[in-house]
């Protein structure tokens, strides 16, 4: 063993001085200056030079004996003793000859020295011959930095070790994934299923098969990690593919099918060992005399995509007996190119392309990394239409492949709600610097980050020009992995959909060159953990297959999603100079469901202006309560009474139709008088809550153009200086002398402009005309009637009092005014108890009140929230304490007038996974569309947009709505 270790170390010592020893310690004889400077050095007492094989000599009999012949290397008299050697050749063979030159030495001591020389060549060429001897050393493996104890070692894990590779960053990626997912499905591990008709020699088959994975070293590796930490690919010099085969011909077809699949998931369920070789193993399953299925199950990490179809040719030569396959390009030289590679110019180039991107693109956040099988769901394009786009291409320098991510990331960007989409893109990975490439079987194949920015008036054209440039751009920095590209880029390099261009070589069509096997179908079975993936085949006909993870995708989503994708190029070559936001995605048929179907609501109830339909209410209950102010109670006929004053009065001060009047009052029945007398007067209203600052009043109703304020004497000082006040509790008012003015207004003039903060802070006052009021307070959803009972609690300044107010009053029910204050748990309770049925909570309050104290809304006959988004948890909470309530959730901005959809839970009814906004109210239309402004199909989402008779007017501030991001769905 010493003298193993001996020879190795020796082995790695010269190895290691550069140019093999040439020039070594010449320094010392070039002057006498320079011998002056290096005489303090060390100087060895031994010179040692051997001259490798010479010419013939006459045979000796092998004593040491005096000689003439010198074989020192050195200057004459440097070292003590000078030792020579060369290999001479003679007539019984060649035979090694030594030398020794001693500078004052006896010669005894010389031979001496020669003979123990002598002894321990013999030594070390026993200790060659002997079992074990041998091995390898460092420097045998010279893409991997290792020691003696490290080659040790894998020599001992690995018998018939040949080299060591390091592994490349997509080897390195997996085998991390496999590691971390220890003992669940390993997504790199897939199948191969060839289905063989023809008479079959197994034997032959078998042997085929051995004879490939003897070619290709990268088959004969597995993978290990050092004492460092670095993962290594070891490989071996000879290696067996496992071999099993089953005979299932004798069972029925249904029978044999099922023993199939169980088969199949038991192979795919038994993961590889990845520290011993071949990661490959063979299943062949006879299902008749000559009907064989081949299940071919190996690990993506020393083979890919490129690679199968390479293996399964060089099988099928291989199976005809052919002696002339050519030597096989090894994968070492791709891992040596990548050496040679700029890695932090690659990285800079990644930072560069993703620059900007600051949040993932996804379409699942939830999906999480859990690895199954996926679905399939394929489209194919006609012939007419693949030539179409194959000539489209050539016609302006661009690749299928290009076309086929456009496409990809249009349909993205609506599942994503984004015009900037990053996707993962599967490329081939084969540098064209590696010689042969082509040819060299190992794991080349990469995903990379694909980015796409749409800009909606740029041409599709243009944004395919575009993304090809850039992709070329690329081509030369696809080597890294995904790993170490998402840290470089951050965020924007993060997605869950990959899109994968099948353009690999051609699977053989049968075994043996008389076609006498035929492969009649082949199939891949491997795990993902992705939601969606997009794998496309180029042929004469485009086949477009979206796989998708069954526990997480809907099959009609998936299908949808390949529709698209398919959709998107057929239309392309025919409207490439179109705006590529107008590209058309969605189906007529989906776009018929989303626009029309889910919005046939029908037409919008109430008339021109909720006056109209109040007077038909006092007509046809006078003597109905109307509102309750404490003490203090209005009948229909006498709210209506006291209005018509109040807007003879208004049109006697100068006020006429189209005016704009503000309100400053609080809440109670003299606001109710006020807001219905402005309309009757033919004015707006520009309601004014009284704790608004002094200068935010007065910048109100200045940028509203209203010139008088209705008040009373308690609130008169809050009316700026700017507005004339109409004060209704004044002596001098005289309202009992005053007439309303015989005018009607209509369904377009105004109704109110009221101001909300804006997006900015800045008040912006909507304005509303009179017919979306009416079609919000008079739809036939609302559940309110005679003997409800309705609380007023928020501010007039507040849309919510739309409910509060005009909805009531138009159906015959009560307005029930609330004292002074906010509406807690205890102030719900007191007003149930007096009488309340229907009550109008903001989401916020509605939540505090449904987590502390749910059973307050007990005694409620309908509980209306909205405004923000609902917690489900807070529902359940309210409905389990109070099961006999019914919830109606309101949504829409400002805007919209209160509110265009809802969602209404009758008592009993299920609450559901998720809470919806509903559905649009009759006259509305609520669409959920992309960045495009073009409706996005069932389960996408998108930014919605509604329309309709509560459509406001426009806006007396800057600013517009912020949009809200929806998944489509009709309720």
């Amino acid at each position: 063993a010493a003298a193993g270790e001996l020879l190795k170390t020796v082995k790695e010592q010269t190895g290691a001085v550069p140019g093999d020893g040439s020039g070594h310690g010449l320094l010392r004889h070039l002057n006498p200056g320079t011998r002056g400077i290096l005489a303090a050095l060390p100087s060895a007492q031994i010179g040692f030079n051997y001259l490798g094989r010479s010419g013939h000599a006459a045979g000796e009999d092998g004593a040491w004996q005096l000689t003439d012949v010198s074989l020192g290397g050195g200057p004459e008299g440097v070292h003590v003793l000078e030792a020579g050697a060369d290999v001479q050749d003679t007539p019984d063979g060649p035979r090694l000859r030594l030398v020794l030159e001693g500078r004052d030495l006896d010669p005894a001591t010389v031979e001496r020295v020669g003979r123990a020389w002598t002894g321990m060549l013999t030594g070390l060429a026993t200790h060659a011959g002997a079992p074990g001897a041998g091995g390898h050393t460092p420097s045998d493996f010279a893409l991997v930095a290792l020691t003696q104890r490290d080659v040790t070692e894998l020599e001992a894990a690995a018998p018939g070790l040949t080299d060591v590779w390091p592994v490349s960053p997509l080897q390195e990626g997996m085998l991390f994934e496999r590691a971390f997912a220890e003992g669940g499905v390993d997504v790199y591990q897939s199948q191969r299923i060839l289905d063989l008709d023809g008479p079959l020699d197994a034997a032959r088959l078998r042997a085929a098969w051995n004879r490939v994975l003897a070619r290709h070293e990268s088959l004969r590796a597995g993978f290990r990690q050092l004492g460092s930490g670095e993962t290594v690919q070891i490989i071996v010099g000879e290696a067996e593919i496992p071999w099993r085969e089953t005979d299932l011909s004798r069972l029925g077809e249904a029978e044999a099918a099922a023993e199939v699949d169980r088969l199949l998931g038991q192979d795919q369920a038994e993961r590889f060992d990845v520290t011993r070789a071949p990661l490959l193993r063979l299943l062949l399953i006879r299902l008749g005399a000559d009907r064989h299925r081949l299940v071919v199950t190996s690990h993506h990490v020393i083979l890919d995509g490129w690679s199968t179809p390479l293996v399964l040719g060089e099988v099928s030569t291989a199976y005809a007996g052919g002696q002339d396959l050519p030597p096989a390009p090894s994968y070492q030289d791709y891992l040596a190119w990548l050496r040679r590679q700029d890695e932090e110019a690659t990285r800079a180039v990644w930072r560069s392309e993703l620059a900007g991107v600051d949040e993932p693109t996804v379409v699942d956040a939830d999906a999480g990394k859990t690895m199954v099988l996926p679905d399939n769901h394929a489209e194919t394009l006609s012939e007419e239409a693949t030539r179409a786009l194959a000539g489209f291409a050539r016609g302006h320098g661009l690749t299928v492949s290009t076309i086929l991510q456009a496409a990809w990331a249009l349909v993205l960007a609506r599942l994503a709600g984004r015009t900037d989409v990053v996707f993962g893109n599967v490329v081939s990975g084969r540098p064209a610097e590696v010689p042969d490439v082509e040819r060299v079987v190992g794991m080349f194949i990469n995903t990379v980050p694909a980015r796409v920015r749409f800009d909606g008036g740029r041409s599709v054209l243009e944004t395919l020009q575009d993304l090809q440039a850039r992709q070329l751009t690329l081509s030369e920095h696809q080597y890294p992995g995904l790993p170490e590209i998402q840290k470089a880029a951050g965020a924007g390099a993060v997605f869950d959909t990959i899109v994968m261009i099948e353009n690999y070589p051609h699977t053989a069509e049968g075994l043996g060159d008389d076609g006498g096997i035929e492969i009649s179908a082949v199939t891949t079975r491997t795990g993902t953990s992705y939601p969606l993936t997009m794998n496309a085949g180029l042929g004469d006909r485009l086949r477009v297959n979206v796989s998708y993870r069954p526990d997480r995708i809907g099959r009609e989503t998936a299908a949808e999603v390949a529709r698209q994708v398919v959709r998107i190029v057929e239309r392309i070559p025919a409207e490439a100079s179109l705006p590529v936001g107008r590209l058309a995605v969605t189906s007529e048929a989906t776009r018929a469901t989303v626009v029309e179907h889910w919005n046939s609501t029908g037409a919008a109830h109430g008339g021109p202006s909720v006056v109209e339909a109040f007077r038909s209410r006092v007509a046809a209950s006078p003597e109905a309560t109307a509102v309750v102010d404490g003490e203090r109670g209005l009948s229909y006929a006498g709210l209506d009474r006291e209005s018509d004053r109040l807007a003879g009065l208004l049109a006697a001060t100068g006020v006429r139709r189209g005016d704009r009047v503000g309100v400053v009052l609080d809440r109670g029945a003299d606001l109710l008088v006020a807001l219905l007398a402005v309309w009757k007067a033919g004015a707006a209203q520009v309601p004014v809550n009284t704790d608004y600052p002094a200068d935010r009043i007065d910048r109100m109703l200045s940028d509203a153009g209203a010139s008088k304020a209705i008040c009373v004497a308690k609130t008169r000082n809050s009316v700026p200086d700017g507005a004339e006040p109409v004060v209704m509790d004044a002596p001098e008012a005289a309202l009992d002398r005053h007439e309303a003015p015989a005018l009607t207004v209509g369904a377009h003039d105004e109704a109110y402009l009221m101001y909300t903060s804006g997006s900015t802070g800045v008040p912006k006052g909507v304005v509303v005309p009179h017919g979306s009021v009416a079609a919000l307070a008079c739809d036939p959803g609302w559940s309110q009637g005679p003997g409800d009972r309705v609380l007023l609690h928020a501010s007039h300044a507040f849309d919510a009092s739309l409910a509060e107010i005009w909805v009531p009053l138009v159906s015959g029910a009560t307005v029930v005014v609330a004292e002074p204050g906010a509406v807690d748990a205890q102030r719900l309770r007191e007003a149930i108890e007096s009488g309340v049925t229907t009550v109008h909570l903001t989401a916020g309050s509605f939540r505090v009140v449904a987590e502390e104290s749910p059973e307050a809304f007990t005694g409620l006959r309908e509980i209306l929230t909205g405004g923000d988004a609902v917690p489900l948890a807070s529902v359940e909470r309210m409905r389990r304490a109070c099961p006999d309530v019914r919830f109606r959730q309101l949504y829409g901005p400002t805007e919209i007038t209160l509110c265009a959809t809802w969602l209404v839970l009758e008592p009993g009814a299920d609450t559901g996974d998720v809470l919806p906004i509903g559905g649009p109210l009759d006259g509305r239309r609520a669409y959920v569309l992309d960045a495009f402004l073009q409706p996005v199909p069932p389960g996408v989402t998108g930014e919605l947009y509604l329309a309709g008779a509560g459509l406001a007017h426009g806006y007396a501030g800057a600013t517009g709505p912020t949009a809200q991001r929806f998944v489509a769905d009709p309720f």
